[in-house]
């Protein structure tokens, strides 16, 4: 009986020792080719999500300042750059240049009176102690000079408004910037404060962001900020100014941020995009290595015997392609970069490309 039994396990370890080559071709054969990569170290700025209208930075608007004048020209229309001092209306001015001729005509009477009145104030004045003429009558003379001359400053300041006013029948930009609106119409007859123009002061457009109440403390001048605008164009700009109330409504504070002129994102959008607060270090993996299973997220590493050992990691930021790593994953791992959907805990599988040269060398530890 004994030398059966031990034949019998002669036979089962050699036909074991000879199935063990088998078992590992066909392991190799099943195995997934995957590429593989250690996880990078970014310099990323940490960024505060916000969201709100584009506003323009102030607001001009360009009123008549005199009444009852028909509009005689419209010189801009909406969408007109202009600068400041530009004519944009003019008003009839037939009735006011008339009116300046007879204030000219009223001042040179008052000169003329004047004239008179120092005269006689003169011849007054040098017979004051002769007894000629009556005290009562030498101050007459010299209230008549006083009066007379201010009659001249009177009719010189009515002149001076007249003037005013005729150059008021030209209505100027009263700084550069872009044409919003127009009520201007031709022909109408305007009254003193009716409405004719609105613009944006010197094309500059604000993006008036919300952002949570939590991080006001570290939103201050000067901090880039970035917004998705149409057909998801970005648009960098820069808080010009926080603050300094939250709304009791929404729990949430306004950033003023300042756009560059050139990029003329269309006012009354309402965007999306962030602020960008300090720069720190982040742990990053390419977003292919992310394997999404329950809602919870993974990424396969593969160690020197080239098995793959799925780990569950918190993500945080994200910067186009690249996502980074909170906790979870080592530095020097190698992770799976692609293919790693496909992989199963524990599976041996095939590096690819120079992965393989320095997973095999030891350059990726």
């Amino acid at each position: 009986m004994r030398p059966t039994l031990l034949l019998a396990l002669f036979v089962s370890a050699n036909l074991a020792s000879a199935a063990e080559p088998v078992l590992a071709q066909q392991n190799k054969a099943a195995a997934l080719t995957v590429a593989v990569a250690s996880p990078a170290e970014r310099r990323w700025p940490e960024t505060v999500p916000a969201s709100g209208w584009l506003k323009p930075w102030h607001e001009a608007v360009i009123a008549a300042e005199i009444d009852g004048l028909r509009v005689t020209a419209v010189l801009v229309d909406v969408g007109s750059v202009v600068a400041k001092g530009q004519p944009l209306v003019r008003l009839a001015d037939e009735a006011v240049r008339a009116e300046l001729r007879n204030q000219e005509a009223a001042l040179a009477s008052a000169r003329a009176d004047l004239a008179k009145a120092t005269a006689n104030a003169d011849r007054a004045r040098k017979v004051r102690d002769s007894g000629v003429l009556s005290d009562e009558k030498i101050n007459e003379y010299l209230i008549a000079e006083q009066t007379a001359m201010a009659g001249v400053e009177s009719a010189e300041a009515l002149l001076e408004s007249q003037k005013i006013k005729l150059a008021k029948t030209t209505i100027l930009a009263v700084d550069d910037g872009l044409i919003t609106s127009r009520s201007a119409q031709l022909g109408a007859v305007v009254s003193s404060g009716t409405e004719l123009f609105r613009m944006i002061r010197q094309q500059r457009v604000e993006w008036q962001a919300e952002v949570s109440a939590r991080y006001l403390p570290r939103i201050r001048q000067g901090l880039t900020a970035t917004i998705v605008g149409p057909g998801d164009r970005r648009v960098k700009g820069t808080v010009r100014l926080v603050a300094p109330t939250v709304s009791t409504d929404t729990g949430r504070a306004l950033a003023y941020v300042a756009l560059p002129a050139a990029a003329r994102p269309p006012i009354g959008l309402y965007v999306t995009g962030q602020i960008e607060l300090e720069t720190t270090t982040a742990l990053t993996v390419p977003e292919t290595a992310l394997v999404l299973r329950d809602g919870i997220a993974y990424v396969f590493t593969v160690d020197a015997d080239r098995r793959a050992s799925r780990i569950r990691v918190e993500t945080g930021r994200r910067n186009g392609s690249e996502v980074e790593i909170l906790s979870g994953l080592d530095r020097s791992t190698d992770v799976v970069t692609a293919g790693g959907a496909f992989l199963s805990d524990k599976a041996f599988v095939r590096v690819g490309g120079e992965a393989l040269v320095k997973l095999e060398k030891g350059e990726s530890r």
